[in-house]
This record gives structure tokens, C-alpha cells and sequence, in this order.
């Protein structure tokens, strides 16, 4: 009789035991969605920031979008360059409103990091954005011409 009753007593953690969790599922499923920020409503204010500052050509505010080792070229720049002295000399700012109102996609070849990039037809200049998830918050990380290596 004691075992009869502690069979029908383990029976139910046996048969709870072997069924999903649905908290297991939504943290799967929200990883996947991390990995993909297109809908996220963050990054769409954070791009609709930028887009708004890059076209007011607000240097203050873009300073603040973007991260500290913003890239924007492939070589070494002269001394005292700065991003925005080469925009001007090089007319990149057309460019950038256009590469900014791409669709972004993911691109994280690390999976600790979180990149959504932007990148033009060669036809159009080849230009590449990327937008960074950076401590929980989205930053500009760069604004490149086409790799002059053709990588």
C-alpha cells in the first residue's frame, strides 16, 4: 500500500517534469529578437534622431548619437581631422541621408555585440551606416565610402 501511494504520489512531478516551460520559450524567442533590432521602437527613435540631426547638420547632437571611436575612413586621417571637417570637405552629407533611409539589417559576426548596418549599391556610392548597441543604448558607430581595398 506505501508504495502503491508513493507511485501515485511521484507520478505528477514525472509528467510535470517532462513539459515545456513556457518561460523557456519566450527567453529563446526574445534572443532571437535581440538579434534583430528592425522593429525595435528604440532603435527607431534612435534613427530618427540621427536622421533629424544629420539633416540640421547638428554637430552637438550627432556628437552625443555617436560612439567614441566613430569610424569614418579607412587610412589615417592628417592631424586635427575630424569627421565632420572631412564630411565637409568630401560632401558626404547627401550621402549619409541616403544610406540613413535604407532598410537596416543585422550584422553581429560577434555575438556579444549588436549591429545594425545600412549599406548603399555600389552604384549609388557603396556607402555603409552601422548603429551599435552600446551599454543598452543605440550609438552611430560608423559612416564609410566603399573599402578601397574591395574587401
Amino acid at each position: 500500500m506505501l508504495l502503491r501511494s508513493s507511485i501515485f504520489a511521484l507520478l505528477p512531478l514525472l509528467l510535470i517534469s517532462g513539459c515545456k516551460t513556457p518561460y523557456k520559450e519566450s527567453d529563446a524567442k526574445r534572443k532571437a529578437e535581440k538579434k534583430n533590432a528592425q522593429d525595435d521602437p528604440a532603435f527607431q527613435a534612435f534613427l530618427g534622431r540621427l536622421r533629424l540631426a544629420i539633416q540640421k547638420r547638428d554637430r552637438a547632437m550627432l556628437e552625443q548619437l555617436m560612439t567614441r571611436d566613430f569610424g569614418y575612413r579607412w587610412d589615417e586621417g592628417p592631424p586635427g581631422d575630424s569627421v565632420f571637417t572631412y564630411w565637409d570637405l568630401h560632401n558626404v552629407w547627401p550621402a549619409i541621408t541616403a544610406t540613413l533611409n535604407l532598410p537596416f539589417v543585422p550584422n553581429n559576426p560577434d555575438p556579444n555585440e549588436l549591429y545594425m548596418v545600412a549599406v548603399q549599391e555600389p552604384a549609388d556610392g557603396g556607402h555603409a551606416a552601422g548603429i551599435k548597441m552600446v551599454n543598452g543604448s543605440w550609438r552611430f558607430a560608423y559612416f564609410v565610402p566603399p573599402d578601397p581595398s574591395g574587401q
